[in-house]
């Protein structure tokens, strides 16, 4: 067991902190290597999202973008800089769209539910075209 680790378990014990605390401590120590999804399968490394022309569609250009999911993960770290005015001016917007979401409580396993429940899924536009959303 890391330093660390021990330093957030001692607090927890001390009553310096609650559980909740000591919960976002933890999974932020945790390398993307260490979470596991529910299944026991390792956390996805890679979102890919595919698009294939289909057989109706004269344009035959194919597009496979692989992004990292460090990368994905990283920019929720960066939301946390955003301005708590810019951050309320946001979720304004977005409410105004119909969107009822609120990004600062956006955490690191709802972005890996979120990855995990679209893995597999496959969209087809109206016979022209076909998109996959994977995770890898």
């Amino acid at each position: 067991m890391s330093e660390e680790r021990k330093k957030i378990l001692e607090m927890l014990q001390q009553g310096k902190i609650n559980v909740e605390e000591a919960e976002k401590l933890l999974a932020a120590l945790s390398s993307p290597e260490e979470k596991e999804t529910g299944a026991g399968k390792p956390a996805c490394k890679y979102l890919r999202v595919q698009v294939e022309p289909g057989p109706g569609c004269t344009d035959k250009d194919r597009v496979n973008i692989r992004v990292p999911m460090r990368l994905i993960r990283a920019g929720l770290k960066w939301a946390a800089f955003i301005p708590k005015h810019a951050q309320s001016s946001i979720n304004q917007a977005l409410h105004e769209k119909g969107i009822e979401m609120d990004f600062s409580a956006i955490t690191p396993q709802d972005i890996e539910e979120l990855v995990t429940q679209l893995n597999d899924l496959t969209v087809e536009v109206e016979g022209k075209e076909k998109v996959r959303i994977c995770c890898e």
